[in-house]
């Protein structure tokens, strides 16, 4: 049973055009027996899957599940029995008698109270390449009523075969405005706070929402604003005792450059167009614009390629303080 909350495709916050092409295929009947969907996790692909199997399955036979008979009441508790979801002990793969005892064992069974009988496989991409080729006998020649949802983050690890009987579907980055907008009005966020959740996400809103309430990710933001309040009065010393800091957000290092990224736009943006509505940070701007005042566009972006070069030195194991102390430098040269 999937763990999230089941919705039908009008509560689903963006991917128009996927949602668009399923619900034409159920007016023209034209539904596919294999489909995959793809995009980052927390984008949407179980929800949209799941509405998609609603719909098919609801008695009042509309483009949108009805929400309210007993076929939609039934998948909105995870108990309809023509609605299957694949699952798999190993937490690294998808094997072959996943795939056997699951899908290929009981896809020949009827369904029990519906037109369509359907299979969910999430993180379809863990199959290993027996467990797609026992599925692909499958998707070759299924029964009329069979439909097998495929969900990834990584199309590209399926096999041609597999990639060429099915359609696929990717979905697309949500707005940063629409992100904002759901945050303050259903997850009771600031605006300012939800402006930053919203940038950081780059569009995926599932993960906006778990920065939402993430106390790790609010203390890293914290400590970041506070390090570039800092950087200006900063000597030596204090460079050296940031890096020490910064040892602590090792793991997560690429997200705490994240964040700076995003502190520097709002310096750059501000700097181009003197809207401070443009700033992400709202509860920073004093310091933002001053900074923009007082930083060279070419300082900006000696800044912007000293934290890009950072980040590749440590993602290829260089060494993390040095590079670390590196771009702090940088930063403390140019922002003055």
């Amino acid at each position: 049973m999937s763990e999230e909350k089941i919705m039908g495709f009008e509560e689903i916050l963006g991917n128009e055009m996927v949602k668009d092409h399923f619900k034409k295929a159920i007016q023209n009947h034209k539904i596919s027996h294999a489909y995959i969907l793809t995009g980052e996790a927390g984008m949407g692909r179980k929800s949209i899957a799941n509405a998609f199997a609603m719909t098919l399955l609801c008695e009042k036979g509309g483009s949108e599940p009805c929400m309210m008979c007993h076929s939609c009441k039934q998948v909105m508790s995870g108990n309809h029995p023509d609605l299957i979801y694949v699952t798999h002990e190993k937490p690294g793969s998808i094997g072959v008698d996943d795939v056997r005892e699951q899908i290929n064992d009981t896809i020949m069974i009827r369904p029990y109270s519906s037109y369509y009988k359907i299979y969910i496989v999430d993180e379809a991409e863990k199959m290993t390449v027996q467990a797609q080729n026992a599925l692909l006998k499958t998707i070759e020649e299924p029964p009329h009523y069979a439909i097998i949802f495929l969900l990834t983050t990584n199309a590209a690890g399926f096999l041609p075969t597999i990639l060429s009987r099915c359609v696929t579907l990717e979905l697309k980055p949500i707005s940063a405005d629409i992100i904002r907008k759901e945050l303050m009005e259903h997850h009771n966020m600031p605006d300012y706070q939800a402006d930053v959740c919203a940038q950081f996400a780059q569009g995926n809103l599932g993960k906006a929402i778990k920065l939402a309430s993430s106390e790790e990710f609010n203390e890293m933001k914290s400590h970041m604003t506070s390090l570039m309040r800092r950087m200006e009065k900063m000597d030596v010393f204090g460079i050296s005792q940031a890096v020490k800091e910064l040892e602590e957000y090792k793991p997560k290092i690429g997200d705490y450059l994240d964040l700076m990224n995003i502190w520097f736009r709002d310096v750059l943006l501000y700097k181009a167009t003197g809207d401070e509505r443009k700033i992400t940070f709202q509860d920073e701007k004093m310091i933002i614009k001053r900074q923009a005042s007082e930083c060279s566009y070419h300082g900006l972006n000696t800044i912007i390629q000293a934290e890009n070069t950072a980040r590749r030195r440590i993602a290829c194991n260089g060494n993390y303080n040095l590079a670390v102390e590196l771009m702090l430098l940088s930063i403390k040269e140019n922002i003055a």
